[in-house]
């Protein structure tokens, strides 16, 4: 071989490698390499310490098998042959059972299992797409505090008002300001429209009970 798989993983196991993940409590160790077809650390799982591997990757709703030989590791941009698999579930089987036909069953079982469960999960996505939900929108903290302070602010600005337009009613009854009301102008504009809805109503229940 060009390269010593059993060397590259005492290296990979026993003293360092960037892509595996312990956790504290599991016994485990995982990788992080995307190439892995399991997602575990292991001597038959390491796309590294295995000079011949295949593994299947999902792109924008289509599966690949990709295969490494030791034919092409002398040129790692062209490191793994990239095979398009056939939307159809049973075909892409049978592709990869042609395309891996003297590979050792580990390879050809965990393949087989990892496009078992990449179909899986794109019917489901395709479900979820054609149903009706809810859409999630992201708040921000800051602008949300903001438009508070602001609701606050005007609250106590439509109290101030609502107290001011109490007041003018009052006194237009009463003929405090002599010649001169429409200050502020707003509010005197408002106090004068409630003032004629009463008087207007006044009027209503009168001609009501006249008639009867």
């Amino acid at each position: 071989n060009m390269q010593c798989d059993e060397v590259i993983w005492q290296v990979i196991n026993q003293q360092f490698c960037s892509f595996k993940a312990k956790l504290t409590d599991k016994d485990q160790n995982f990788c992080r390499n995307e190439h892995n077809v399991t997602g575990l650390c292991n001597r038959q799982s390491c796309p590294l310490a295995n000079s011949q591997y295949a593994t299947v990757h999902e792109h924008e709703g289509e599966c690949f098998l990709y295969i490494k030989t030791i034919e092409r590791a002398h040129s790692p941009a062209n490191l793994w042959e990239k095979i398009k698999l056939s939307k159809n579930y049973t075909e892409a089987l049978s592709q990869i059972d042609e395309q891996l036909k003297y590979w050792p069953n580990f390879s050809v079982h965990k393949s087989k299992q990892r496009l078992t469960k990449i179909t899986q999960y794109l019917i489901r996505m395709r479900k979820l797409s054609l149903k009706v939900r809810p859409k999630l929108v992201g708040v921000n903290k800051k602008v949300e505090k903001r438009e508070r302070n602001r609701e606050t602010k005007a609250l106590r600005a439509a109290k101030i008002e609502n107290a001011i337009e109490k007041e003018l009613l009052e006194r237009l009854r009463q003929g405090t300001y002599g010649d001169i009301y429409n200050f502020p102008l707003q509010q005197y504009q408002h106090a004068l429209d409630e003032e004629e809805a009463l008087v207007e109503d006044e009027d209503l229940e009168e001609e009501e009970e006249e008639e009867e």
